[in-house]
């Protein structure tokens, strides 16, 4: 096997990036046929929307608890070759669903793809933010690019795939998993190779808070969880139920239902690889006040406007809300750089949570009322967003742009 060739531009290891990026799409990918599938789920098993909603919770709950367990203990003692083991849980979580014979079966491959994301997210995050040469956002956004692709390659897949020939045809994906895994074993004999200076590296990122009191951190990172919680009960909105409001609302089929999340999905991905770079031209704390406030007035309007319109608003959606997050990654780093890989498993794990109980409370309100007051609810929580305008300022610029030490 031919070692990866690391190739630089300004100190980034693109290689490296790019190829957690392609796990991480794989990764994702397979995660997101289940709420792909969750019509046919429906349909299969005789499901309410509250089961459908403790599906999701199944894998997103467990994920969000073990993620900064996970990144804790990474930190400690880094485990490189952990993200292949990971991947083998999703491998198989695959199996498991393609065979399952029960509500219970659902659920306990929900809880396998979450054990594996929860491995998988907060040691390759930490990877990525050493790879980037110090380019952090434009790290964070290669990684998560691949991500949220997945996220949006995945209701293609069950559309073309699962719904027409049938469950049992998730098990296919597990080469897929297989490929992954085999990927990351590379990445993770690169990073083992290289024998990083972690105390070297985290002082060079600890310039950028040294004169942050330990108060503004903590405030910081409360504002940062309250930003998350109005970017991801917003997104388990879209991602879980937008399928179900356009059968419901607009009577299309369940395969046109998937090509327009799709769409939205692909949305998501771009605005990831925007969110990065412009956090590290113009500052981390503008990109997240624009990103979560700028998508308030397309909330509001989506459910009042016809099919096209709908499809329209979800793409400025899509792309404008996902370019938060990686700028809430970095933003989180900067602030405790000595734990990189805690911090990635926080919030990546704050976002499964969020996630989680965003699609179990919605789909219990979705069974109460109707799936078109879910959307109309849904559209004030960008407001939120507000909160962003009492972060701290971790960065200046300079005349040419570059970012510099914030004087106290």
């Amino acid at each position: 096997m031919k070692k990866l060739k690391n190739k630089r531009s300004n100190g980034s290891v693109f290689s490296i990036l790019f190829s957690l990026s392609t796990a991480h799409l794989i990764n994702d990918s397979l995660q997101s046929v289940f709420p792909s599938i969750y019509p046919l789920l429906k349909a299969n098993y005789s499901l309410s929307f509250i089961q459908i909603g403790l599906i999701t919770l199944s894998y997103q709950l467990t994920a969000s608890i073990l993620q900064p367990v996970v990144g804790w203990f990474t930190d400690k003692k880094p485990q490189p070759y952990s993200l292949t083991i990971g991947m083998c849980f999703t491998l198989t979580s695959l199996l498991s669903l393609a065979y399952s014979r029960s509500f219970a079966g659902v659920l306990i491959s929900g809880i396998l793809v979450g054990i594996g994301s929860s491995i998988f997210h907060p040691e390759s995050s930490r990877i990525a933010r050493y790879a980037s040469g110090g380019r952090a956002g434009l790290a964070q956004s290669i990684f998560q690019m691949g991500g949220n692709a997945g996220m949006a390659i995945g209701p293609l897949l069950a559309a073309s795939i699962i719904v027409p020939f049938g469950q049992r045809y998730i098990a296919f994906f597990s080469i897929l998993a297989f490929i992954a895994a085999i990927i990351l074993w590379r990445t993770g004999s690169w990073s083992k190779r290289q024998n990083f200076q972690k105390k070297r590296l985290t002082n060079l990122y600890r310039q950028n808070i040294n004169n942050i009191s330990r108060y503004k951190i903590a405030l910081a990172l409360g504002i940062l969880m309250v930003l998350m919680f109005s970017k991801f009960f917003y997104m388990a909105s879209m991602q879980n139920y937008l399928t179900f409001y356009l059968i419901h609302h607009f009577g299309v089929s369940i395969q046109s239902s998937q090509i327009f999340l799709f769409i939205f999905l692909i949305a998501v991905a771009s605005g990831t690889i925007i969110g990065g770079p412009l956090s590290d031209r113009f500052g981390i704390k503008m990109v997240i006040w624009i990103s979560i406030i700028g998508i308030a007035p397309f909330a509001v309007l989506l459910p009042y406007v016809n099919l096209v319109w709908t499809v329209v608003l979800t793409v400025f959606i899509g792309i404008i809300l996902a370019s938060a997050f990686p700028a809430i990654i970095v933003y989180g780093q900067e602030l405790i750089p000595e734990k990189l890989g805690m911090v990635s498993g926080l919030f990546f794990g704050f976002a499964f949570g969020m996630g989680a109980v965003g699609s179990a409370a919605l789909g219990a309100l979705a069974d109460k009322i109707d799936i078109e007051f879910v959307f109309k609810i849904c559209s004030f929580l960008p407001l939120l967003g507000l909160f962003a305008g009492f972060l701290p300022n971790i960065e200046h610029f300079s005349n040419n742009g570059q970012k510099v030490l914030k004087k106290p």
